[in-house]
């Protein structure tokens, strides 16, 4: 039957098709300190609350966020380009310090950021 292939190949073309693997699409967002593009996971979510900035690790806090990579040299750029102002939609510089002390602890133990729900599950053995 030349019509039913001809029907599953534009479908499948114009991606509507059944797709070989089913793999779930990852979160990319853009560091406001350097700029680049990386998966969400890699990033730390920073929110304002009462003029402050405060890490959300767990990405639970309501509100805009705003991502940065858990470096102080992303931090300190971000400061500098004043890129939390327009990220989080402020009209005055917010208070970084709770950003830096929770950057600064990260870099200490070498960790990264708390892991997503999903990889929390997989076994690791």
């Amino acid at each position: 039957m030349p019509g039913r292939d001809a029907a599953l190949h534009s479908q499948t073309a114009r991606g509507r098709g059944p797709s070989p693997v089913h793999t779930r699409s990852v979160p990319i967002r853009t560091c406001v300190g350097c700029r680049t593009r990386e998966r969400a996971d890699a990033l730390l979510r920073v929110v304002a609350e009462n003029g402050r900035a405060v890490p959300d690790p767990r990405r639970r806090l309501p509100g805009r966020g705003a991502w940065l990579h858990p470096r102080t040299g992303c931090l300190d750029r971000a400061e500098r380009r004043s890129a939390f102002v327009r990220a989080l939609r402020l009209r005055v510089a917010p208070e970084t310090g709770a950003v830096r002390h929770w950057v600064q602890e990260q870099q200490g133990t070498g960790s990264l950021p708390v892991p997503s729900s999903e990889e929390s599950k997989v076994d690791q053995s």
